[in-house]
């Protein structure tokens, strides 16, 4: 019988042979018509509280540069002088001939600031999640997630042999029962109980800048035997002490066995973490599979995440302004009649609804001097479209009027806002 749906012959290429990837230029039209389509900006500038974009000078409310130490002095010294002594590449993974005084000096610092017994530098964040989830969980152990955590943490997840449940974002209670249940039947078919129960967790959510409310979570945790795992990639250099993140926000020291950082935002370099357990630490430098296949960080890149978190505990007073800044911005925006979600960190989302709406609220932003970037489905539900902004250390309070004034303008035009 002739199949009802045949697939059809892949459109003719260059000379007239078959293009079997034509399907991709369909794809991308049916995303421009949806207004999901997110053309990449191009900056010629150093990243700072003013940037130029595709040749226009703009005050950037979309930088991750929490305290402005991509341009640091000192950092951008000790990165200068580790090119001269070290040269500019590593040559080769950590496991091999990769390592170097810099990359070891940089995690023992790293483990004293994080009250951990140990750490271990990956090249990315995301690198972290997807290496630690799958090295440490298998089919005998249950991953329980909360709905909203980081794309990194799901493909982490989906990476591991181990089974996984989710709970609804951010309820205790949720998790609570999820973790009684688990841990009072145990595996699905009654043979054994779980060897690891892993309870992942944002410590601050990257999409509405929320806190995870830690502390009920590791009780819970506690309670039934489960070990906590928290990505602070956005409480890293924001929460806690010095910035130590959400762990040392709510004295929960000692009680949470992983924790994932990065290095690529409030300190303003390149790289992610993971503090924790001497034992962690060593079977993820035989197993993690990014930490084993990728070269290890360039001199300069270690020196400069080095001098970050130095700088961190040096100048306390970049946090201060970082959190007066949002503060500010914060109420004048809800002032305004706008509605930033349930954010209480510096990540304040202007919800826009539709993606429609979100691309001209940007564009209408970038025309009054304003970087906003929209963000749209697939990384947030398809009506709630929004601008995420970030204020910074780094901006003044001109800048931050200025960013204000384009808000209320734009937001006049387009009804969303009072007149």
């Amino acid at each position: 019988m002739a199949d009802s749906n045949p697939t059809p012959a892949p459109k003719p290429g260059p000379a007239g042979r078959p293009e079997p990837l034509a399907f991709l230029g369909d794809e991308l039209a049916a995303l421009r018509e949806r207004n999901l389509y997110r053309p990449m900006r191009v900056m010629s500038s150093a990243q700072g509280p003013i940037v130029s974009v595709d040749n226009a000078r703009l005050i950037s409310l979309s930088s991750n540069d929490y305290l402005g130490l991509t341009h640091h002095p000192r950092l951008r010294e000790a990165a200068l002088n580790a090119v001269r002594d070290f040269g500019v590449g590593s040559g080769a993974v950590r496991t091999i001939a990769g390592t170097l005084a810099l990359h070891e000096q940089l995690e023992s610092e790293l483990a004293v600031f994080k009250g951990t017994e140990a750490c271990l530098t990956f090249q990315s964040g995301f690198t972290a999640n997807t290496g630690v989830i799958p090295t440490i969980t298998g089919e005998t152990d249950l991953i329980v997630s909360d709905a909203l955590n980081h794309a990194s943490i799901i493909d982490g997840m989906r990476l591991s042999r181990a089974p996984r449940v989710v709970y609804p974002h951010a309820d205790v209670e949720a998790l609570r029962a999820l973790l009684q249940e688990a841990a009072t039947k145990g595996r699905p078919d009654g043979s054994s109980p779980y060897r690891l129960i892993l309870v992942v967790t944002d410590g601050v959510f990257s999409m509405d800048g929320d806190i995870a409310p830690l502390p009920g979570i590791v009780e819970a945790a506690e309670a039934f035997g489960a070990a906590v795992m928290v990505d602070d990639a956005h409480a890293s250099g924001v929460l806690g002490r010095n910035g130590r993140g959400s762990v040392d926000h709510f004295g929960l020291e000692g009680r949470v066995a992983i924790q994932i950082g990065t290095l690529s935002k409030a300190v303003g370099v390149l790289g992610g973490y993971v503090a924790g357990s001497q034992d962690l630490r060593d079977i993820l430098v035989q197993r993690a599979r990014p930490f084993l296949f990728s070269t290890s960080h360039p001199p300069a890149v270690a020196a400069a995440c080095l001098e970050g978190i130095r700088v961190m505990q040096d100048e306390p007073e970049l946090i201060e302004r970082l959190w007066a800044n949002t503060r500010r911005f914060k109420a004048e925006l809800t002032r305004l009649g706008f509605d930033t979600g349930r954010s209480d960190t510096p990540i304040t989302p202007v919800m826009m609804g539709d993606p429609a709406t979100a691309a001209r609220f940007s564009n209408r932003l970038f025309a009054e001097g304003i970087f906003a970037q929209p963000v749209v489905f697939p990384t947030v539900p398809m009506d709630r479209s929004r601008i995420r902004t970030i204020v910074t250390a780094a901006h003044t309070d001109q800048m931050l009027d200025q960013a204000l004034e384009a808000f209320a303008l734009v937001g006049r035009e387009l009804g969303l806002v009072r007149p």
